[in-house]
């Protein structure tokens, strides 16, 4: 087990830089949606991008529409109920859109100019991990669920499946996606389901699902909301978290490695997924009833993001598993003051427990950034490129477009989202 957030000089030494030069990015997308529909537009929308774009810059461009989606839901319905106007939840489904848009033509973009590299991933599913909390924070108040228990729940499910996708990736090398997977059937359904707010109001999931659909032998008087919960919570257990675990365990099988230690590595998101439940689902916490949720999902994005991107970054650089990040530490603090009652201490008040997550806020911010910082300009300098702008010349291992490798064989170029093909 590591040391507890080393140091970015030691986490990338001479010995973890070195495989970035040989980085080749591998995915398996088998959703019929995404390679027969969805990747003609995505072909197209590319070719609108300038040449100049760096794909990361292409990436966070993205992230800004997730941005002003919830900056928008602060600002216009900070209760998280509503309704609010027709025209906020057609703008949450349009930043979505967006947001996998350019998340899914960021590769295409590096394959254009030939500026693919280890960076990319980090990069990518770096931001990915920040949207977490962020976008489906926007489809809890699109709902209407407001500062209960089932929106804290929509908010912060969707860390599960990226943290068992991000294990995953880690132990097998490659990112798979199913038949039916959140990146792209989740989004498209998070979508509609906005427009549907949007054009209905976010009433219409409270409607009985009788109404709509009869049989009542079969809904009673369930609604759409009343099974939301449940749905999301199936969907991770009995779909995504198997495949995970038999992908994972096929390929330590492979490798003649012993797979019962890689259970261990689960223990990040178990502290993250009890302190978190601990602390908002306390009948002694008041984030929930002075409706704290967007500040807590903040925090929770910086949490999150910092967790998962420390394992991509083992990934590349085929470093030991990280097994803690001292961001959990606040969280589980933050868990205990909620709960101190039941160790026979007084509650604190709401004023402090707001202070507490304010400072937490702070303080998960200042630490995510350095260390980020930190890391992209270690590999920037490593590999002698830029984060968010395009150099002049190819990394090691890049071949831009129009230039041939050196011993004038084609090389494969590795698309930071999108897969491998051969230089042009």
């Amino acid at each position: 087990m590591e040391n507890p957030d080393p140091p970015a000089h030691e986490c990338l030494s001479e010995d973890a830089l070195v495989h970035l030069k040989s980085y080749k990015y591998s995915s398996v997308d088998k959703s019929y949606i995404s390679r027969y529909i969805l990747k003609h537009y995505w072909n197209a929308f590319v070719e609108l991008l300038p040449m100049w774009l760096a794909p990361n810059m292409v990436t966070l461009l993205g992230f800004a529409f997730i941005l002003t989606n919830v900056a928008c839901l602060e600002i216009f319905m900070p209760d998280l109920v509503g309704p609010g106007p027709a025209w906020l939840y057609y703008s949450f489904a349009f930043g979505l859109w967006m947001y996998s848009t350019l998340d899914n033509v960021d590769g295409k973009q590096a394959r254009r100019t030939g500026t693919s590299s280890g960076l990319g991933e980090l990069f990518d599913h770096g931001i990915d991990s920040l949207n977490c909390t962020l976008a489906s924070l926007c489809e809890a108040g699109a709902m209407g669920l407001g500062p209960t228990k089932a929106g804290v729940f929509t908010a912060l499910i969707p860390c599960l499946p990226m943290f068992f996708s991000t294990w995953e990736t880690y132990h097998t090398h490659t990112l798979y996606l199913g038949y039916f997977n959140g990146p792209t059937e989740g989004l498209i359904l998070a979508c509609l389901l906005m427009i549907l707010s949007g054009y209905y109001g976010p009433g219409i999931w409270s409607v009985p699902i009788r109404n709509f659909l009869g049989h009542e032998e079969i809904f009673g008087t369930y609604s759409f909301r009343d099974l939301w919960v449940p749905i999301l919570l199936c969907s991770f257990c009995a779909a995504h978290l198997p495949a995970c675990v038999f992908n994972v365990i096929r390929a330590r099988r492979q490798n003649n490695l012993p797979v019962a230690p890689v259970f261990l590595e689960w223990a990040p998101i178990i502290v993250f997924t009890l302190a978190t439940g601990s602390w908002l689902y306390s009948p002694h916490s008041t984030l929930m009833k002075e409706n704290r949720i967007v500040l807590f999902c903040l925090t929770m994005s910086f949490v999150f993001g910092r967790m998962t991107t420390k394992i991509i970054l083992a990934h590349l650089t085929r470093q030991p598993f990280p097994y803690w990040t001292v961001m959990l530490t606040p969280l589980v603090g933050g868990a205990i003051l909620g709960n101190l009652p039941l160790l026979g201490l007084p509650a604190v008040s709401a004023k402090v427990e707001l202070w507490y997550l304010r400072a937490y806020f702070v303080f998960a911010a200042i630490v995510y950034f350095r260390w980020a910082v930190l890391v992209i300009n270690s590999i920037c300098n490593y590999l002698g490129i830029n984060c968010l702008t395009i150099s002049d010349k190819a990394a090691p291992g890049q071949v831009r477009q129009n230039e041939k490798p050196a011993n004038g064989k084609p090389e494969f170029v590795a698309n930071g989202a999108n897969g491998v093909r051969k230089a042009d």
